[in-house]
């Protein structure tokens, strides 16, 4: 059971040394309680309390993580069913599968589409994450050199290393130093075997059972063998069978606290379809419902980019808007003669907004101001866009020093703002924009400093 803030405040040190971040003890602890940070963050508190405070904030469905650096990749640490109570923690992860019965130019296609298909969309990187080796052979050394030539070739890759030999899976592990690996997996005829390795190289081990319950039974031998670090298979392999066990493994974690359920799932879209685009599609559902990772026979742009904005707005928090930092941003080059625009740090109004200034090809400086991630005109309403706080943020922001021109570009919605604007700053001419980021272009081409 959850601890609360106070049960979890008698266990602190109670200095408020504010180390950790936070001003008091009480606030760091209602935030531990709230699963807003790690027990881990005061430098003061007991190996014991950390572990016993741990494990009773931990979240339902337990957080694994893979990798180190660049090819760090987490799963699980998920509180809710659905995104509107609380929001979505770790977005899946996107796996492609190669295997030790591919050819040379296969894997290096599937490398390489790896390491190519990346996106950028309102400021976040959007790639696949993980490289799923799998023995499918049965050949230790061979399995050993896929698996250093894909650690070679995908140096942010997480891995995930697939065999039902247990000597097969320590050897390829060993080459992975650092880049800790998911175990593909314990069965119930080899569970003990791969629990003694989980233990011994400190990696997470998947559970692959034939069905709901069978995997159940694994993941409590496994449990019971001391394992804390698992990741669940059920074995489903039609887009039904899959999607059930999903929501009913995540209804018994969440809902029930049932344990050996408690913990993310990786699926296998590429088996339950020869067909890339109803893999895509299955891929999408085990998306949407509750899949920790799926894994994908290839990587193709036209299918990966939608999964990658699914994803993106699934796991986006609900509650806190994508910002921009505050700045001065200058586009295309601009020099003292350049037109000066303003807006909202809302991720989507800034990308947008940038984007027409930088098709225009008119060298310009974009002046982002903080309004919490609110767009225009819900942050005018919310006093968060007031003619005062652009008048201190203009003075702030030293965009006097580059340019030697007096005119302010404000978006068309804020047009009743004009006067109050002149008023606070003295001097500038305030002009009135588009109120569509569209027609931006057109106006700035016929923009000239007024006289």
């Amino acid at each position: 059971m959850a601890l609360t803030g106070i049960q979890i405040l008698k266990m602190l040190p109670k200095k408020n040394c504010g180390e950790c971040g936070i001003p008091t003890c009480l606030a760091f602890a209602m935030k531990v309680a709230a699963g807003q940070t790690e027990i881990g963050e005061c430098p003061y508190v007991s190996e014991e309390v950390k572990e016993q405070i741990g494990e009773a904030s931990a979240p339902p469905i337990r957080t694994i993580k893979l990798g180190s650096g660049d090819s760090a990749y987490t799963t699980g640490g998920e509180t809710c069913l659905f995104r509107h109570e609380k929001r979505f923690e770790n977005p899946t992860g996107i796996a492609v599968l190669v295997t030790t019965e591919m050819n040379e130019a296969d894997v290096d296609g599937r490398i390489t589409r790896f390491k190519n298909l990346r996106y950028e969309r309102v400021g976040v990187l959007l790639k696949a994450d993980l490289i799923a080796i799998k023995d499918t052979k049965g050949d230790s050394a061979a399995f050993t050199a896929l698996t250093k030539k894909v650690l070679d070739g995908a140096a942010d890759a997480g891995i995930i290393l697939m065999s039902d030999k247990a000597d097969n899976l320590k050897a390829a592990a060993g080459v992975c130093g650092e880049r800790k690996p998911l175990l593909y997996g314990a069965t119930a005829e080899n569970a003990e075997a791969m629990a003694a390795l989980a233990k011994e190289t400190g990696c997470p081990l998947v559970a692959k059972g034939t069905n709901l319950d069978d995997t159940v039974a694994i993941s409590e031998k496994l449990i019971a063998a001391g394992l804390k670090d698992l990741m669940l298979d059920s074995g489903a392999r039609t887009v039904r069978a899959a999607l059930e066990d999903s929501v009913v493994g995540r209804r018994s974690a969440i809902r029930a606290k049932f344990k050996p359920l408690g913990f993310p799932t990786i699926t296998f879209p590429c088996e339950i379809s020869a067909d890339p685009l109803m893999e895509a599609m299955v891929a999408s559902v085990l998306i949407a419902k509750y899949a920790g990772i799926v894994v994908l026979s290839d990587l193709q742009g036209d299918i990966l980019f939608p999964l990658l904005l699914e994803r993106l707005n699934i796991f986006t928090d609900p509650q806190r808007p994508m910002v921009v930092q505050e700045d001065v941003y200058n586009i295309n080059g601009p020099t003292e003669d350049s037109p000066v625009l303003i807006t909202c740090n809302f991720s989507l109004t800034y990308f947008i907004v940038s984007g027409e200034i930088e098709g225009s090809k008119v060298p310009s400086w974009l002046l982002i101001k903080d309004t919490e991630g609110l767009s225009v005109l819900t942050a005018w309403a919310a006093g968060k866009f007031g003619a005062d706080m652009i008048a201190a943020f203009m003075k702030k922001s030293g965009i006097e020093s580059k340019v030697k021109h007096r005119e302010l570009i404000i978006p068309g919605y804020l047009a009743s703002m004009k006067g109050e604007l002149e008023e606070e700053l003295a001097g500038w001419t305030i002009t009135i924009g588009p109120r569509e980021a569209g027609h931006l272009p057109a106006f700035l081409k016929e923009w000239k400093p007024a006289a």
